[in-house]
């Protein structure tokens, strides 16, 4: 059996962004084409909506002032639902009643890399806010999946009821943007080459 190469991906993303969730199942898909490289990929958080209130907006306000009319909404969720189905992923955008401030699931996605369950986390957290429909602004929300993933929930209590690494995430947002990248999904892959945007796998 042939060695396989490490490659470090840093993969900026936000857990509210659906094309985040596109970028990391394409990511995936563009990796089981490439068995040789070992992918050593760290979750690095940009936030989005970094001025929402903790409890997060009522999300179909938020969306007409982003998108102008709830015709353009639906144009732009239309396409996103497309790209998604490619990739297997079946947004339910209907169920989504608030758009969260993400700061919590980006401190939980930091805690989970901890056990080295990191990868998985995102996707919990990318499943439930856009399959189900879950707020994950809410702290119980993030205990909940927390407790499906078999981490240990009172750690991660204790941890989310915390300002445990609130600074750490505003500063890493604040290096992101510095880098350069102003937008997610955004992959920093070792050697220097910079990705943006949910690439076609290939």
């Amino acid at each position: 059996m042939l060695e396989q190469t490490p490659v470090h991906i840093k993969f900026v993303f936000d857990p509210a962004c659906p094309w985040c969730f596109i970028g990391k199942r394409r990511l995936e898909q563009a990796l089981d084409l490439r068995p040789m490289i070992k992918p050593i990929i760290q979750w690095h958080p940009f936030l989005l909506n970094p001025e929402l209130p903790s409890g997060g907006h009522d999300n179909t306000a938020y969306l007409i002032r982003k998108f102008g009319s709830e015709g353009r909404v639906r144009r732009a969720f239309g396409a996103i639902s497309d790209a998604g189905l490619s990739v297997e992923i079946d947004f339910a955008f209907d169920r989504i009643t608030n758009t969260p401030n993400s700061l919590d699931a980006h401190r939980m996605a930091r805690f989970a890399d901890v056990y080295s369950r990191a990868n998985e986390t995102v996707e919990a957290l990318f499943h439930a806010y856009f399959v189900n429909g879950r707020d994950i602004g809410d702290i119980e929300v993030l205990i909940d999946i927390t407790e499906e993933l078999d981490l240990p929930v009172a750690e991660i209590r204790a941890y989310l009821e915390s300002d445990a690494d609130v600074a750490l995430i505003y500063e890493e947002n604040a290096r992101a943007h510095s880098l350069g990248v102003n937008g997610v999904p955004s992959y920093l892959f070792s050697g220097g080459l910079t990705i943006s945007g949910a690439q076609e796998s290939e």
